[in-house]
């Protein structure tokens, strides 16, 4: 989640990378002017969708060129996005808090959620487009932790499910829809030190997915399944800060415990807040904010 427009440090520069279920990495673009973030892949595998300067944005993977998404009717956006399941629509999250709906090519965007005195963000939309996850924070305090929330994709009134008190984060449907995928700090009370879960979307079983001494943000599962991805932070981190040394983590999801591939890089927020699997499930995207004194120059 981010509440505000991001923008370059001196000396830094944005790297959206793509990489392989076999681990190999590729930079597919960069830039020291724009801070993009969070990157989707449209589902007819030939762009990725980000956000920079609170606005959306279409990067061409063969091209390797970046488009503005001309949205109209709605605030700046944040890095919080998510495809509809039929390709032409996008629900994002804007900087007033609400959740809003638009199609792909741009145009009048519709706000979904309603003034109930909380801020919605959004990360996951249920595989037959009927259902938004999102996190809730009351009155936008950043202070309180983030509870776990469904709605009806087109309004309606939320409903909350249960995953404890601790902060709740990256609400993911698996591709059957039986289960949301959420980073929570319930299973600890260590703050901040957020670990992996999932829950059934009925609210009936919760289970850790991994016991670790690091900070584990952000499941993101591969459209058949088989993997999935997530932001490794230090141990002792709070939140999912900007600009730390942090890893971009592919498991099989079989075994969480054994990393098929470690991708270490400056980022953090905007790395990889949303789900940024290729729909053929070769291959996922992410960004990394290097500074000219990093390693990765």
């Amino acid at each position: 989640m981010s509440d505000a427009i991001r923008t370059l440090r001196p000396g830094q520069r944005c790297e959206v990378w793509v990489a392989s279920v076999s681990g190999q990495a590729s930079l597919l673009f960069s830039s020291d002017t724009i801070l993009l973030e969070a990157a989707n892949w449209a589902l007819d595998g030939t762009a990725l969708v980000l956000n920079g300067n609170g606005k959306l944005w279409r990067l061409d993977t063969e091209e390797r060129a970046l488009g503005e998404i001309p949205l109209s009717g709605i605030p700046d956006l944040n890095n919080d996005h998510v495809l509809a399941p039929d390709g032409n629509d996008i629900f994002v999250s804007a900087n007033d808090g609400h959740i809003y709906r638009a199609a792909l090519d741009g145009g009048p965007a519709t706000r979904i959620t309603e003034d109930d005195g909380t801020f919605h963000f959004l990360h996951g939309v249920s595989p037959d487009g009927t259902e938004l996850a999102y996190v809730g924070i009351e009155s936008g305090d950043f202070k309180r932790p983030g509870k776990l929330m469904t709605m009806a994709s087109d309004g309606g009134a939320a409903a909350r499910v249960d995953v404890g008190s601790g902060h709740c984060d990256g609400p993911e449907y698996s591709p059957d829809g039986t289960w949301l995928y959420v980073n929570t700090e319930s299973f600890s009370t260590v703050p901040g030190h957020a670990q992996l879960a999932r829950v059934r979307a009925d609210g009936s079983e919760f289970e850790q997915l991994l016991h670790s001494t690091t900070v584990d943000w952000f499941p993101h599962l591969s459209p058949d399944g088989r993997f999935a991805t997530y932001l490794r932070f230090p141990a002792g981190t709070e939140g999912h800060p900007a600009d730390l040394p942090v890893d971009v983590v592919l498991v099989s999801t079989d075994d969480w415990t054994t990393p098929l591939f470690t991708c270490p890089l400056l980022g953090g927020q905007g790395t990889l807040n949303v789900n940024s699997w290729s729909p053929d499930s070769d291959h996922f995207a992410f960004v990394a904010y290097p500074l000219s004194e990093s390693p990765k120059d």
